[in-house]
Formats: structure tokens, C-alpha cells, sequence
């Protein structure tokens, strides 16, 4: 039973990483793996040495934060209160109105942003103007850029992120509740005593994945919010090596790149994953 799963990682998770190598030579497709001359660590110096790679890991750290503390806990809420909803009808019009642009491509959902947000014509500027307000370059400006990010970021996976949650919360005893309903407890009481204890392991398990993907933000989103007046606050490592590799052939190079944002997101995992041990918690292995 396990064996296609294991063929699978085997195929084209694990044998791919043999590419990595390239990383560590000045590749030539001509030449191939085997006959390009090996640089060692050129690459890896190059990287830490350009003044780019300050403005891209703090433009991927802050945006990774706005992550962490802004959307990660709203699935979370967005679960709770969706557990108090007693009508089940509107609950569940509810989700499927929040799960809807799960299924959208970040083309679409930056399409739609754009129509909003644009200055010459975009409903919020128009309305703006109306009132008597300048409008704003939401799509251009540096100032705007990481909060439009994280307004697309919650409008596409707030709803599909609390099905885990919702799952999570389903499972908890109801006797629990009834237990907590006979000390006097409201709702906010076994919401906090009860529910939020039971999920946590959910929780810290999904936290820690989350701790994994620091440096990987997501290519398609953020190059499609890229432009040459928010580059400053926009270029991330994953637009970087797009740009180093496909763009301007550095295949060497930009592979370096993505094996330190590789090893940074494991190193991350593992100390979460520790911290998560010693406060008494399963952790993810």
C-alpha cells in the first residue's frame, strides 16, 4: 500500500535533489553535470556578499512576519466562531463563500486586486476621488506593497486554512463540554478551557510547517505584485532566482540560492520542532 507513495517521493522529490550539485559548479548545459568545472563555494559567496541579498532576506523575513502574526491566527479564530454558529444552513453558506477563492489562481486574484486598487479607474480610487481624497498608487507604492500582499494572502486561504481546524474542533469531546457547562462555563469559558487546549497539538504542528516555509513566500504571487517602483519591498528570494536563473541564464547561481533558502527553511523546522518538545508538545516527528 505505501509503495506508490514511497515510488513517488523516491521519483520526484528525492532524485531531483541530485541536481543540487550544480549549485556547487559553474554549470554548462553543453557540458552537462558531469564535464562543468567545479567552483565550490563561489556561488554561496557571491550570494552572501552582494548587497541584494540583505534587501531580499529582509523583504522575505517581514513578509514572512506579516504572515505569522496577521493571517496565521485568523484561521484559527475564523474556526472558533464558525463553531458557535448554531444555524448549520448559514454555516454553511458561510464556508463555501470563504473557501471559493481557494480555488481562484493568483493571476485572478491579482486581476481582481488590480481592477480595486488601480489608479486611473479603480473602484477604491474612484470612490476616493468622490469624497474628496487624492487617490493612491496601492500597486505601485513601497509603503503599500506588503499590505496589499497580506490582504491577498488572507482573501485567497482564510477560509480553506480552517478546514483543519473545523476537522480539529469536530473531534473534541462533547463531553468535555458538558462537563464545562455544568461548573457554570460560557461559551468564551469553553471556548478558552476546553476547545483552544484541544486543538492546540493542530496548532503547533501547523505552526511549525509554517516556521519551514520562511524563505518560500510563493513565486507566482509575489511576481505577479513585482514591479520597478516596489522592488525595493517586493523582490523576494523566489523572484530573485527566477530572474538570476531563467532570465539571465545564471543556472549555477541561482540553484545556490535555492539550496540556502532549503537548508534555512530544515534548520527552522528542526529548532521548532525541538521547542515544540520542550514545552511538551508531539512536534511533527
Amino acid at each position: 500500500m505505501i509503495f506508490p507513495g514511497f515510488l513517488y517521493f523516491i521519483l520526484f522529490k528525492y532524485l531531483p535533489m541530485g541536481g543540487l550539485i550544480v549549485a556547487f559548479q559553474d554549470y554548462q548545459p553543453f557540458l552537462g553535470i558531469m564535464g562543468s568545472p567545479w567552483v565550490g563555494l563561489k556561488h554561496f559567496i557571491r550570494l552572501f556578499t552582494e548587497p541584494t541579498f540583505f534587501m531580499l532576506l529582509s523583504n522575505t523575513l517581514i513578509l514572512f512576519a506579516l504572515n505569522i502574526f496577521i493571517f496565521f491566527p485568523m484561521p484559527i479564530i475564523l474556526a472558533l466562531m464558525l463553531n458557535e454558529v448554531k444555524n448549520k444552513y448559514f454555516k454553511s453558506s458561510v464556508q463555501t463563500l470563504i473557501y471559493i477563492p481557494h480555488f481562484m489562481s493568483w493571476v485572478i486574484i491579482v486581476s481582481i486586486t488590480y481592477v480595486f486598487l488601480n489608479v486611473d479607474g479603480g473602484l477604491i480610487n474612484e470612490m476616493l476621488a468622490v469624497i474628496g481624497l487624492e487617490k493612491v498608487s496601492f500597486l505601485t507604492s513601497p509603503d503599500w506593497t506588503r499590505t496589499v500582499y497580506i490582504a491577498q494572502v488572507i482573501w485567497k486561504e482564510l477560509g480553506w486554512s480552517t478546514i483543519i481546524y473545523i476537522a480539529a474542533i469536530t473531534a473534541v469531546d462533547t463531553q468535555l463540554y458538558e462537563a464545562a457547562e455544568m461548573d457554570g462555563a460560557g461559551r468564551l469559558r469553553k471556548t478558552w478551557h476546553v476547545t483552544l487546549p484541544a486543538i492546540r497539538p493542530v496548532i503547533i504542528t501547523l505552526l511549525i510547517l509554517k516556521i519551514g516555509s520562511t524563505l518560500d513566500l510563493g513565486f507566482e504571487h509575489m511576481y505577479l505584485l513585482l514591479n520597478s517602483l516596489n522592488r525595493s519591498v517586493a523582490e523576494i528570494f523566489d523572484t530573485y532566482i527566477y530572474t538570476a536563473g531563467l532570465k539571465n541564464g545564471q543556472l549555477s547561481f541561482s540553484t545556490a540560492v535555492g539550496l540556502f533558502k532549503g537548508i534555512v527553511g530544515l534548520v527552522l523546522v528542526m529548532l521548532a520542532n525541538k521547542l515544540a518538545k520542550k514545552f511538551g508538545e508531539d512536534g511533527v516527528y
